[in-house]
């Protein structure tokens, strides 16, 4: 069983830059892939970027760029860097955890996932 709380989220400007975190527990962190996603009002959740075991990340097409995920074991976390903020941004974003048996791998689709967040909610002004 592994345990994941989102932090970090909040109300900011349009143009500005946030970080989120999501602390781990529970099992070896380094026996999972990490994902983050987002869910805006009304819409579906939405993938925006995986790290791999080995810190190998990926990100959605619309993403690149302004997104940057990282990982550091050595705390249990992985953290999502978001620049240039928009409104379009405004979502409830979730980190996920996967237990993955090889280390390059990095999932994007959101029912590969084992354990969910409960969410910290962004909000960007416009």
């Amino acid at each position: 069983q592994v345990q994941l709380v989102e932090s970090g989220g909040g109300l900011v400007q349009a143009g500005g830059s946030l970080r989120l975190s999501c602390a781990a527990s529970g099992r070896s962190f380094t026996d999972y892939a990490m994902g983050w996603f987002r869910q805006a009002p009304g819409k579906e959740r939405e993938f925006v970027a995986a790290v791999s075991r080995n810190a190998n990340a990926n990100y959605a097409d619309s993403m690149k760029g302004r997104f940057t995920i990282s990982r550091d074991n050595a705390k249990n976390s992985i953290y999502l860097q978001i620049n240039t903020l928009n409104p379009e941004d405004t979502a409830v974003y979730y980190c996920a955890a996967k237990q993955a048996a090889y280390e390059n791998n990095w999932y994007r689709m959101s029912n590969s996932y084992d354990y969910w967040g409960q969410g910290t909610q962004v909000t960007v002004s416009s």
